[in-house]
């Protein structure tokens, strides 16, 4: 059931809105003062705002501006002022639409409707997530191939995003060097496991703070390396 919150300091207006609403299967909540209405907004999930323009403490248009800044919730705005300037600042700070009062409660339910549905359908065909690998200030992009180390990118080579990648999605499993090379040059070792030890320590100048005393990749003696969390 979608949940929408009215913000609207006229309560005849607001509980009429509700009646209407909640007859077609919506759950509802109401605010009458424009400071607790942002605070609701911004600290519960609702599925549609619909935003008086004129209230109390702080008006629509900075409710709007505030709610944009962090969500892309629904934002249907309603005032009685019909001046086409105001229109033009409500829309322009990321409403997705501007009632005019008087209005049909009926033309409100179908434009809620029609947002709603709108936003589902965005949300349904939008790209999906980067998959990501976030590790004490280490954060690997997969599907960009892109690390972070503190918020700084640094660049990798092929075979050095990938030995990172396969060490950092195996935390605390220790391989050996001929494991490593099996596993990232893809073919078996044939005495040739020092490139392990050479991309290891390129990786190391990346991302430790100290590649003495390494924090992430652990040497293990006469074993290998593990990735440590």
């Amino acid at each position: 059931m979608s949940r929408i919150l009215i913000i609207e300091d006229e309560e005849s207006i607001a509980e009429l809105e509700k009646d209407y609403l909640e007859l077609s299967g919506f759950e509802v909540e109401m605010e009458n003062q424009g400071d607790t209405g942002l605070n609701r907004a911004l600290t519960e999930e609702f599925d549609l705002l619909i935003l008086d323009l004129m209230l109390p403490g702080v008006d629509g248009f900075e409710i709007c501006k505030r709610v944009r800044e962090e969500k892309n919730t629904p934002i249907i705005m309603v005032s009685a002022k019909k001046d086409d300037i105001d229109k033009i600042r409500g829309l322009g700070l990321g409403a997705d639409d501007y009632m005019t009062k008087p209005f049909s409660p009926s033309e409100l339910v179908a434009r809620v409707k029609a947002h709603l549905a709108r936003y589902e359908r965005l949300i349904g065909s939008g790209s999906p997530q980067n998959e990501i690998i976030e590790i004490r200030g280490i954060k690997i992009d997969k599907t960009a191939r892109r690390v972070y180390v503190n918020g700084e990118e640094k660049n990798f080579t092929t075979k050095e995003f990938d030995l990172l990648t396969f060490l950092a999605q195996n935390p605390n499993h220790v391989f050996t060097k001929e494991e490593l090379f099996s596993k990232i040059w893809d073919m078996e070792s044939i005495g040739d496991i020092a490139t392990v030890t050479v991309h290891i320590k390129k990786i190391r100048e990346k991302i430790e703070y100290d590649t003495a005393k390494p924090q992430y990749i652990e040497t293990i003696w006469g074993v290998g390396y593990r990735f440590k969390v």
